[in-house]
């Protein structure tokens, strides 16, 4: 079965009850990474799922929202997989389904980078448990953020840096300015990503620069949020899918710590750009996004392919310029005597 025919036979299933999203991934060799993709949609078909899951020649790395029994279905396939029998989920869950559609592809690496590394090189492992005694003790270390700059923005721990990165590039840039500031033979460097996935990459990048004491903790902010709750932790936990943001309690009150793009002031809501040719990720409070129309800059207002105003929602990502107009759309009126 095609993709479309496989997206159009879950959309078509009525919601049975509680969802689980499930994130996970494995570094293990696979040796046909796209029989394991047809595997994985053949298993999809007639059950009520949605996903974006990448498999490669390293391994696998997937986030999956499913009706409780379909999860509980895939998770035990999983374990008798020959491949991925030791992988390990983390779960919450949830209302309704959180991902667009089924999305199952072939990805060249699991972690964009331009080099190939050792993952058995990488750094040790903090549990949730020792990462928190660890801030709580006070013990000498720096700390780094490795996720994107959106991310941090809504949420991020206490004292932890946030490398000016970009790219590959950029980050190994950043060792090397990290490195004439600390002893990188001494000072313990801590880093946590989402998941855990990017850690185990850029652990090893580091260990290769000399950085001898390298702390990564296991299964990402994720995972403490499951085991110790949001100690040390300030504002919400950016997810990629449709709920962006959520606290690391649940639906508990977390901390507003991100600022508007326009006015500075205190918000946690992101929209994508009105601009559909520039769609930038962005947060916005309500008075600026009514004032700048939904976009995220001034020369955004005059694009011709705008979205309307009224289908700007807090955390739901957008859809393709056809499912705002019947056809390709110009300036508005409005728009180009500005």
């Amino acid at each position: 079965m095609g993709d479309k025919a496989l997206n159009q036979a879950i959309h078509s299933l009525r919601p049975q009850g509680v969802y689980i999203i499930l994130a996970y991934y494995l570094f293990t060799p696979v040796n046909d990474p796209y029989a394991e993709v047809a595997a994985h949609k053949e298993f999809f078909c007639g059950r009520d799922v949605t996903c974006r899951i990448y498999i490669s020649e390293e391994g696998i790395n997937g986030q999956m929202c499913a009706e409780q029994r379909d999860a509980e279905a895939y998770m035990a396939w999983i374990a008798s997989h020959p491949i991925f029998s030791s992988l390990h989920f983390k779960l919450t869950t949830y209302s309704h389904q959180v991902f667009p559609r089924v999305t199952v592809k072939y990805r060249k690496q699991l972690v964009a980078i331009d080099a190939k590394v050792q993952l058995s090189k990488g750094g040790e492992y903090l549990l949730p448990q020792q990462w928190k005694q660890w801030l709580r003790d006070g013990k000498k270390h720096v700390m780094l953020d490795v996720r994107n700059n959106y991310e941090w923005k809504v949420g991020h721990f206490t004292g932890a840096e946030e490398p000016p990165c970009t790219s590959f590039r950029d980050f190994n840039r950043y060792v090397d300015e990290l490195a004439k500031k600390i002893d990188s033979t001494d000072v313990p460097v801590l880093m946590y990503c989402t998941g855990g996935i990017r850690c185990e990459v850029y652990s090893v990048l580091l260990k290769e620069r000399g950085f001898a004491n390298i702390y990564q903790l296991k299964g990402g902010v994720i995972h403490y949020g499951e085991q110790v709750g949001n100690d040390f932790w300030r504002g919400k936990l950016f997810v990629f899918d449709d709920r962006l943001t959520v606290s690391l309690q649940g639906e508990g009150k977390a901390e507003v710590i991100g600022r508007c793009h326009h006015c500075e002031g205190s918000i946690e809501d992101y929209y994508n750009c009105a601009n559909m040719d520039c769609n930038e990720l962005f947060l916005c409070c309500e008075g600026c996004l009514q004032e700048y129309c939904g976009c995220c800059r001034t020369p955004c207002l005059s694009a011709p392919r705008l979205r309307p105003l009224a289908e700007q929602q807090p955390h739901a990502p957008f859809q393709r310029w056809h499912h705002y107009f019947m056809t390709k759309p110009k300036a508005p009126r409005h728009i180009e005597e500005r």
